[in-house]
């Protein structure tokens, strides 16, 4: 099935087009291509939906608990042993 383009002009700051020709030539790829990618991912992640099993683990860990917190403590007391 083909896909019918469209043209779009955006407006960014002119290090933000610089950056994406750069990016996109060192990957051998274009601008258009490289958004086009993008928006596909941002597609794909809003049709997401979680297995069971993640939705089940999820929400174990208390909010008021800093997890990062306890395991750098954690790995700061098994390496000070």
């Amino acid at each position: 099935m083909e896909q019918t383009s469209t043209k779009l002009t955006i407006r960014l700051p002119s290090q933000d087009v610089d950056f994406a020709k750069s990016y996109s030539q060192r990957h051998g790829i274009t601008v258009t291509e490289m958004i086009d990618r993008y928006l596909r991912r941002l597609r794909a992640l809003e049709q997401y939906t979680p297995s069971v099993e993640l939705e089940q683990i999820s929400g174990l860990v208390p909010e008021q608990v800093d997890a990062r917190q306890l395991y750098r403590d954690h790995l700061l007391d098994k390496h000070s042993q």
